[in-house]
């Protein structure tokens, strides 16, 4: 039987997730200059936020960009998925190169996304092609206000 992965965080884990939610560093080397203000080796922190993300600790590890200020579009979205058929409809929509974030919640509406379009007309062809894909609806909720929530851990 295999064991389940070890969930827990250690001093330097905490650290290295707080440190890297607040910049990263414009440099030839950013993981080494990271590492050096943890007082850490650049290989020891490749090796944890890939030990991070393997675990399921981290989801994703990357920049977030602010869609509408680069001209692009965002939106929130949701769909009323049957349960037998949630899997199946959750692979169809994860194909679409402008869905992130597809997680299932115990609600009428089941299935939450996020699509990301460089245009509102992209996004909107996006949305169709979602519902021609799945023969689901899709409830399109843009952003009206932008909140940041940080998960900070004492270290």
């Amino acid at each position: 039987m295999e064991s389940a992965p070890d969930t827990s965080l250690d001093d330097l884990d905490r650290r290295i997730i707080n440190r890297l939610q607040k910049s990263f560093p414009l440099t030839d080397r950013p993981y080494q200059s990271v590492a050096a203000e943890l007082d850490t080796t650049e290989q020891e922190l490749l090796q944890r936020l890939q030990r991070l993300l393997d675990d399921g600790i981290l989801t994703r590890f990357g920049p977030l960009f602010n869609a509408e200020r680069l001209g692009g579009a965002l939106s929130l979205c949701a769909m009323k998925i049957p349960p037998e058929k949630f899997d199946e409809v959750a692979a169809q929509v994860n194909e679409f190169d402008e869905v992130a974030h597809n997680y299932e919640r115990e609600h009428a509406l089941n299935m939450w996304f996020v699509l990301a379009t460089e245009t509102e007309h992209e996004k909107q062809q996006a949305l169709r092609r979602i519902e021609q894909a799945t023969g689901y609806p899709v409830y399109d909720m843009p952003k009206q206000r932008e909140y940041y929530v940080g998960l900070y851990f004492e270290a």
